[in-house]
């Protein structure tokens, strides 16, 4: 049987190769600073906070759990964070850049930025409103779609 390609496709093809044609060039130019992708994320993250839970750097930074726990070590042994136990739930960690970490955060962040803004030069004002608009109103439509998502019952087996 032969289907036509839904209108859609082509557009969501676009939307991905554009999204990983940035993720090259950015990776490219983040492991030339001395970092992997994964821990400029985290740094960017945490520059300029007080820190943050695990939990909410996973949220932020959509690194996964697992990846994250051994991202956070390396840093770790870098001297580049700290964890201190939470005041307001001692069973879980706050995760701040140390001294040395916010040297490092004002060393690489403003270098990546100013990398990355550079292939951007050819974008108007009003282009980069219309696709922020654009990529707002899928991005609404999909956190609705996902939310309507649920889980099906477990069968407990006997």
């Amino acid at each position: 049987m032969n289907y036509a390609k839904p209108r859609y496709l082509r557009s969501i093809r676009l939307l991905a190769e554009s999204f990983h044609a940035f993720e090259r060039l950015s990776s490219s130019h983040i492991h030339t600073l001395g970092l992997t992708p994964p821990q400029f994320d985290i740094i960017a993250t945490l520059g300029n906070t007080a820190g943050m839970s695990c939990k909410e750097l996973g949220e932020k930074t959509l690194i996964t759990k697992g990846t994250l726990t051994g991202v956070l070590a390396r840093l770790e042994d870098k001297g580049l964070i700290r964890r201190r136990m939470s005041q307001e739930d001692r069973r879980s960690f706050i995760i701040q850049l140390t001294e040395a970490g916010e040297r490092e955060f004002e060393r690489v962040f403003p270098a990546h930025l100013e990398f990355c803004k550079k292939h951007f030069v050819k974008y108007s004002d009003e282009d980069f409103s219309a696709l922020e608009q654009q990529l707002t109103k899928l991005h609404v439509h999909m956190k609705a779609v996902v939310a309507d998502i649920r889980p099906s019952p477990s069968k407990e087996t006997t």
